[in-house]
């Protein structure tokens, strides 16, 4: 089991070095680093008071959903990362450059990747129009998170598991 993981590990870190490295042109460094700092919550909030403005009452479950969703989902990540304490990739390789930043120590699970998923299954639930807008922007925040060597693949992909998880048992309720 152990095996497997270094294996996986060694994967991941050859993935986000290989990521890292060919966005290191200014331009494409620069973009992922808006997109980031829009996924940090400015994107999702304006969008939520966009809903309200236009929708008025009508949006407004919509908008609590996506709060609520949004606080189980941080309590989830930072429980999970004060367990696995996996270290972010630029601490651990000197070959990857962190060109982003950094809002906790920890690397696994992806937070950014978590809530722009689950925000955007419930926007998209309560708005399908909303799909085209949301769904790129979820995508170029997962993809901004190895590109500027914040996260592993394998976080990106367990915070868009979480993210998606709370977001289907939310909508079943």
């Amino acid at each position: 089991m152990n095996l497997q993981l270094q294996q996986i590990s060694r994967w991941d870190a050859e993935l986000c070095a290989f990521c890292n490295r060919r966005s290191r042109n200014f331009t494409v460094r620069n973009v992922f680093r808006v997109v980031s700092r829009l996924g940090d919550g400015a994107f999702w909030y304006a969008l939520m008071a966009a809903l309200l403005l236009q929708y008025q009452s009508a949006a407004m479950h919509a908008v609590l959903h996506m709060l609520a969703a949004g606080l189980v989902g941080t309590l989830i990540y930072k429980f999970i990362k004060g367990k696995t304490l996996r270290p972010r990739p630029f601490n651990v390789y000197p070959d990857i450059i962190c060109a982003g930043r950094v809002l906790d120590q920890f690397s696994f699970p992806s937070g950014h990747t978590l809530h722009a998923v689950s925000f955007s299954i419930i926007a998209v639930a309560y708005f399908p129009a909303l799909f085209w807008l949301v769904a790129p922007f979820a995508f170029l925040v997962a993809l901004s998170r190895p590109i500027l060597g914040l996260h592993y693949p394998s976080d990106v992909l367990a915070g868009a598991g979480l993210g998606a998880v709370i977001a289907v048992v939310s909508l079943g309720f």
